[in-house]
C-alpha cells in the first residue's frame, strides 16, 4: 500500500479531530429500521482505531437520493442508533453537516463520543464537487480519512475536494478494498479467471473489453451469455427463448476476436436449464444446446455439464474475480449453478489454492444465498466503483490519495 496515504501517514492523532468519510447508505424498511448492517459493521474498525489513537471522530456520509433537499426519509438520524450499537460508544447526531451547529458540536465533544453529521447530499454542492463546500465541511477538523470506496468512482466534494483541504489518508476499509482489487486484477497470481454475469451485453461492454485483455480465462454467464452463444453459432438460441441481443452479435464477435488475440479463453455454457414459467420451482429440464426448445421455454440457468467445466477451470486458476450470477439465482432451483460454483470457489479459497475477489450488488446477494459470503478472500460491498475498477478506469476518490 506504499502507493497511497494510509492512517500511518497522519502521524500523532492524540487530541486531534478526525473526519471520517464513511458509507452508511444502508437498506432501511418503511419504519426507518436498518435491515442490513454490513456497511456500518465494516466502518467500525476504522472509527475504533482512530479513537484508540486519541482522535475525536466525526463521521460523514451520504444516504439515499435526496437531490439537494433535506427530508426525514433520507436523514442519517435513523442510522445513528445502529452505529452506536455496533461501536459500543455514544453517537451524537448533528442535524447538519456544515456550519455553526457542527462547529459547536465538535467543540463540546467528549473523548469517548462520536459525532454523526447529517446527510451530505442534502446539499447540491456535494455532488457537484464544490470546493467551498468541501472547505466548510472540514473547517473544524484536523485530519480527513476517506473510507467510502463504494463512492470512489464519483468526484463528489467529500471524495475529492475535501481530501485536498487537510492532511488525508485512506481508512482501513478503503485500504482493504484497494489492496484486494489490486491483487485480484492489477497484480494477480496467474492463471487469472473472471466470471461475469448479467442480463445484457450492452451494460458490460467496457468491462468485457478490459477483461479479455487482462485475464487468462473469462466465464460469460447469465443472460449476456445468450448473445455470445448465438454469435458463436448456436442457432437454437432466439429472442423467444433467451435474452439474446440481436443488435449486439457483431460486438460479441469483436470481443471474442480480441480475446483470441490476447490468449484469453472464453468459456460459454455447454448445457442449459430451461423452464416454461418465470417463477420459483417452475417445471424445468436440462438440455444440451442443440436441444433448446424454439419457444415456450426460457433459459434460466446453466446445467451440470457447464458447472463441471467452470469448476475444472477454477481448479487450474490461482486468482478469481467474480461479478454477476450464473443464472436467475433469486429463484430456486435456478440458483443451482451459482451456488455450486460459488461453493467450489470457496472451498479452493479455504484450502489456500485460490485468491477470490467478488463484488457488485447482485454478486454479494448471490454469494450470501450460496452461504459463502465469509469464505471468499474478499467481497466488495461496492457496486459502481467495483465495476469501474474492473473496467480499468481510474477512480477519482482513490487517485486523489496517491502519495
Amino acid at each position: 500500500m506504499n502507493e497511497y496515504k494510509t492512517i500511518e501517514d497522519l502521524g500523532n492523532l492524540s487530541g486531534k479531530v478526525a473526519m471520517l468519510r464513511a458509507d452508511l447508505n444502508v437498506p432501511m424498511d418503511e419504519n426507518f429500521h436498518v435491515t442490513n448492517t454490513a456497511r456500518i459493521d465494516r466502518t467500525v474498525p476504522t472509527i475504533k482505531e482512530l479513537m484508540s489513537k486519541g482522535a475525536k471522530v466525526v463521521v460523514i456520509s451520504h444516504f439515499g437520493r435526496p437531490e439537494g433537499k433535506g427530508d426525514m426519509k433520507n436523514s442519517l438520524s435513523h442510522v445513528a442508533p445502529e452505529l452506536e450499537k455496533a461501536l459500543g460508544h455514544k453517537v451524537v447526531f448533528v442535524e447538519d453537516c456544515i456550519g455553526e451547529k457542527v462547529e459547536n458540536a465538535i467543540k463540546s465533544m467528549k473523548a469517548d463520543e462520536v459525532l454523526l453529521l447529517e446527510n451530505l447530499r442534502f446539499y447540491d454542492e456535494e455532488k457537484k464537487g464544490d470546493e467551498n463546500f468541501a472547505k466548510e465541511l472540514t473547517k473544524a477538523v484536523d485530519v480527513y480519512v476517506s473510507d467510502a470506496f463504494s463512492t470512489a468512482h464519483r468526484a463528489h466534494a467529500s471524495m475529492v475536494a475535501a481530501v485536498k483541504t487537510k492532511p488525508a489518508a485512506f481508512g482501513r476499509l478503503m485500504e482493504e478494498e484497494v489492496n484486494a482489487l489490486t491483487k485480484g486484477l492489477n497484480n494477480p497470481e496467474r492463471p487469472l479467471i473472471a466470471i461475469v454475469g448479467g442480463s445484457k451485453v450492452s451494460t458490460k461492454l467496457d468491462l468485457l473489453n478490459n477483461l479479455v485483455k487482462k485475464v487468462d480465462k473469462l466465464v460469460i454467464s447469465g443472460g449476456m451469455a445468450h448473445t455470445f452463444m448465438k454469435a458463436s453459432g448456436i442457432d437454437t438460441i432466439n429472442e423467444a427463448n433467451s435474452l439474446v441481443q440481436m443488435d449486439m452479435l457483431d460486438t460479441a464477435k469483436e470481443i471474442m476476436a480480441t480475446a483470441k488475440a490476447n490468449n484469453c479463453e472464453i468459456v460459454l455454457p455447454v448445457d442449459v436449464v430451461v423452464s416454461k414459467e418465470f417463477k420459483p420451482m417452475a417445471e424445468h429440464k436440462t438440455v444440451d444446446l442443440e436441444h433448446i426448445p424454439a419457444e415456450g421455454w426460457s433459459l434460466l440457468d446453466v446445467g451440470e455439464k457447464t458447472i463441471a467445466v467452470i469448476n475444472s477451470k477454477l481448479d487450474e486458476a490461482k486468482t478469481l474475480v467474480w461479478n454477476g450470477p450464473l443464472g436467475v439465482f433469486e429463484m430456486k432451483p435456478f440458483d443451482n449453478a451459482t451456488n455450486k460454483v460459488a461453493q467450489h470457489a470457496a472451498e479452493l479459497t479455504q484450502e489456500g489454492k485460490l485468491t477470490s475477489v467478488a463484488g457488485g450488488g447482485d454478486t454479494v446477494s448471490a454469494l450470501a444465498n450460496a452461504g459463502v459470503e465469509d469464505k471468499f478472500t474478499y467481497i466488495s460491498t461496492a457496486g459502481g466503483a467495483f465495476l469501474e475498477w474492473m473496467e480499468g478506469k481510474e477512480l477519482p476518490g482513490v487517485v486523489v490519495l496517491k502519495k
